[in-house]
């Protein structure tokens, strides 16, 4: 399955009389949890680079592969929000999701 193709939600997420929350599926919940402890895993390692003294560009190598995986991480949410969220959303006619779309893509192109 690709990963982009992961998210799957349980029910209703965003809808506007209700409280904003998502629904993962736990295979979806597992996925996330397995990336980021991946990811912490990583972190965890930088600081080893920097405390035994690592040259620089293999720590910055490292950092990158870090933010590869945490934007991989985005996209995945960013992906189910759109189908599922902010579809729901604008089909209750909501258009100020729009806006909040936008503002969330801003911070992830940062």
């Amino acid at each position: 399955m690709n990963e982009l193709e992961l998210i799957s939600y349980n029910e209703s997420c965003c809808s506007i009389d209700t409280k904003r929350r998502s629904h993962h599926s736990p295979e979806v919940k597992k996925n996330f949890t397995s990336r980021l402890n991946h990811i912490e895993g990583q972190i965890r390692g930088i600081k080893g680079l920097i405390d035994n003294d690592i040259y620089c560009d293999d720590i910055i190598t490292q950092i990158a592969s870090i933010q590869s995986a945490l934007n991989s991480v985005s996209m995945i949410l960013l992906k189910g929000h759109l189908n599922n969220c902010i579809s729901e959303r604008v089909q209750e006619g909501d258009q100020k999701v729009i806006d909040e779309l936008l503002n969330t893509i801003k911070r992830l192109m940062k």
